[in-house]
C-alpha cells in the first residue's frame, strides 16, 4: 500500500508559478508510473501530467503543454509538478497519482491505484 501526500498548493496571480510536490511512503515509489490529476468545482477529474518509473517518458494535457514540467526524484521518494504561466483556468484541486502497471503509463485515471487527498490551486486574475 502507498500513501501519497501532496504540498505546494496555494494562491497566486494569473502569470505566477508553483510547484507541487507528492511524498510517496509505504511503497516501491521507484516502479510506479506516477501522475497528477486535477478537478475543479462541478467538473470531471482530468488528467495534467504522468511520468514513467525512471521519469525517461512523460505525458502532458494539451492545456498544460510548454507550462508544466512533472519530474521524480526516486531517491527520495518524491513527485513534482513545476507549474508556469498559470492562469485562472488551472485553478482546481491537485491530487498525485501511484500506477502499479507502470507499463500502461498515461493520462488517464482508471489506470492508478493509489490517490492521495489533494492539494489546492487557485489561480486569480
Amino acid at each position: 500500500q502507498v500513501q501519497l501526500v501532496e504540498s505546494g498548493g496555494g494562491s497566486v496571480q494569473a502569470g505566477g508559478s508553483l510547484r507541487l510536490s507528492c511524498a510517496a511512503s509505504g511503497g516501491t515509489y521507484s516502479s510506479y508510473c506516477m501522475g497528477w490529476f486535477r478537478q475543479a468545482p462541478g467538473k470531471e477529474r482530468e488528467g495534467v501530467a504522468a511520468i514513467t518509473t525512471g521519469g525517461g517518458s512523460t505525458y502532458y494535457a494539451d492545456s498544460v503543454k510548454g507550462r508544466f514540467t512533472i519530474s521524480r526524484d526516486n531517491a527520495k521518494n518524491t513527485l513534482y509538478l513545476q507549474m508556469n504561466s498559470l492562469k485562472p483556468e488551472d485553478t482546481a484541486m491537485y491530487y498525485c497519482a501511484a500506477a502499479r502497471r507502470s507499463w500502461l503509463c498515461a493520462l488517464s485515471s482508471g489506470l492508478f491505484d493509489y490517490w492521495g487527498q489533494g492539494t489546492q490551486v487557485t489561480i486569480s486574475s
